[in-house]
């Protein structure tokens, strides 16, 4: 993917615009398409040198990886992803693998390795065959995430006051559970440690333990993959340039390289959001603000406690941010395939009890121990299979760590010091020492490796303590208890992954929502199913039906390394 020109105006055009949204991740842009869409001028701004949030994509040495954007699940005509895209005008630009749908998870827990297959009747086929004595508890626990999950889906769309007055009636099981933990409600079912372990894996797709994650969140992410896995073609960044495609159609304007340094406001008692000023001292004035950054960041950071209330200030002192990352990205010399790994995801977690495997995530000496306790691996070449060269593999492995393991470089500058090098260099050492126990001779076939830390996610996310996924999804700040589209600041509102959902299309609806609170309409008025629009997929692992075109792109990227155009000299392998 070519990086495009967004940098389009310039700073002498201090234009008024309807809406100003501070941050190109999935929200902000979802939210900008649709105003745009309306007929609203609309300015997103982005502090990074591509949009795209935690869902851009970056090259080292020609070689693509994505930091936030791992699979999406719901693709098929009439699920949620796909109406969300459809709805946003951008399902004919994107293209998506299925991950194998015999096991888009692989758990491998201790020495245990248990798949995971798309749907839920060959989940409960899969786990009854190796769990028999379990089979009447998957089948009650399965139906309980199903009902749950529809529930969750059935709330946006009743209208009316009194259908509203129907709601207890309709999400019941919702209802039942909604301040149970899963660790609760798994347990009233299974009996098996390990297989509470395997139907539990998805806790790293949210960031919470069983004993601390709401029961509706986690079958809320269980739901979300029922259909199974998908993996954008491209990568993150071909959604992203899909969904700028889409704002610039409709006269959407979008610069990077331009950070936020403030929210303008006027007014004394009743604050007004009124512009922006950048780090450069532009400033720039819009009837709204959207913020697509995280709460702390939008009212600490950019407008400041002194103008808001006491309340929000009590609110925001108590509020708690997702687990941080470790995420080692790879490039090999080597046969995946033959090290056994395939298109779909494998969760490495030490022992069977997540909640411990969480404890030791978060102790501060991350440097204690060879290896780490739990680890995500993806092979996105095997995902991708366009961008294999047809030699070298593209790893991103993932490990969640507690963010005061950095306290000590915080306040570094973008030149980073020795001691934070030679940590980093440490860490690297012992991700690829756990990514052994998966692929072993692993270490000896890498020929480039990166390490993002807290202090990257930062940096390029600009995401409170380098949190993954916005607030944490804990049960006082999900739901009705999360940060709602309109803030308490007149003409300033929020979008992204602590406001509505997390994960990708989550932070998508989030957009949506909260365009839809701006025009005074309903999340469905804004993005309808839409028959001209189709999401085109195809088997990651069955190149049988593969157009011509992706076969002609195929042949070319292969034909380019084997003439010596791509890839790495021999040196190096």
């Amino acid at each position: 993917m070519e990086k495009e020109n967004y940098s389009e105006i310039s700073s002498s055009d201090n234009k008024k615009y309807d809406t100003i949204i501070i941050g190109s991740g999935a929200g902000g842009l979802s939210s900008a398409i649709c105003l745009a869409r309306s007929g609203q001028k609309v300015l997103v701004l982005e502090q990074h040198d591509v949009p795209g949030g935690w869902c851009h994509s970056f090259y080292l040495k020609g070689y693509r990886y994505t930091p936030g954007v791992h699979y999406v699940g719901l693709l098929n005509k009439g699920e949620s992803t796909s109406t969300l895209y459809e709805g946003l005008g951008i399902a004919n630009d994107i293209s998506f693998f299925r991950m194998n749908p015999d096991a888009y998870e692989h758990c491998w827990i201790g020495d245990k390795r248990i798949d995971m297959p798309a749907g839920y009747e060959n989940i409960k086929k899969t786990l009854s065959e190796k769990f028999p004595e379990e089979e009447k508890g998957i089948s009650s626990y399965l139906k309980l995430v199903s009902d749950v999950c529809y529930e969750l889906q059935l709330i946006p769309k009743v209208k009316g006051f009194w259908a509203h007055l129907t709601i207890p009636f309709r999400t019941k099981n919702m209802g039942k559970y909604s301040v149970f933990s899963l660790r609760k409600v798994i347990k009233k079912h299974i009996k098996s440690p390990l297989l509470r372990a395997v139907l539990n894996i998805q806790i790293g797709d949210h960031g919470l333990p069983p004993g601390q994650a709401s029961f509706p969140l986690h079958a809320a992410v269980m739901g979300h993959y029922s259909s199974g896995g998908y993996y954008p073609i491209g990568g993150g960044g071909a959604l992203v340039k899909a969904m700028t495609k889409a704002l610039k159609k409709h006269q959407g304007e979008i610069r990077t390289s331009q950070k936020v340094k403030q929210i303008l406001l006027e007014g004394n008692k009743k604050k007004k959001a009124i512009g922006v000023q950048l780090e450069n001292g532009e400033q720039i004035f819009a009837k709204r603000i959207i913020s697509n950054a995280d709460p702390g960041k939008t009212f600490i950071d950019l407008i400041g406690r002194e103008h808001i209330s006491k309340k929000l200030n009590k609110r925001l002192n108590k509020t708690k941010y997702s687990c941080t990352s470790l995420m080692l990205f790879l490039t090999v010399d080597m046969d995946m395939r033959k090290a056994g790994l395939d298109s779909g995801n494998i969760w490495m977690m030490a022992h069977e009890d997540l909640d411990t495997i969480f404890e030791e995530t978060q102790k501060i000496n991350i440097l204690e121990g060879d290896t780490f306790p739990g680890m995500f691996i993806s092979c996105t070449t095997l995902k991708d299979p366009i961008s294999f060269d047809g030699r070298y593999h593209t790893i991103e492995a993932i490990t969640y760590i507690n963010h005061e393991s950095f306290n000590q470089f915080k306040n570094e500058d973008s030149r980073r010091s020795e001691a934070y090098l030679d940590f980093k260099d440490q860490l690297m050492s012992k991700m690829i020492k756990t990514l052994e126990t998966v692929i072993p001779g692993i270490k000896s076939n890498i020929v480039q490796k990166e390490l993002g830390t807290p202090i990257t996610n930062e940096y390029y996310i600009n995401s409170t303590n380098g949190c993954v996924y916005g607030t944490e999804k804990s049960f006082w700040q999900i739901g009705p208890f999360a940060y709602k589209a309109k803030s308490e600041i007149e003409n300033l509102y929020l979008c992204g992954a602590s406001v509505l959902s997390h994960g990708v299309a989550g932070a998508g609806y989030s957009g949506v929502e909260t365009a839809a609170k701006i025009l005074k309409c309903r999340q469905e008025d804004l993005i309808q199913p839409d028959d001209s629009q189709e999401i085109k997929i195809y088997e990651a692992e069955d190149d049988s039906e593969y157009p011509d075109w992706m076969r002609k792109k195929i042949k070319v990227k292969r034909d380019r390394l084997a003439a010596g155009v791509d890839g790495f000299p021999e040196t190096l392998s």
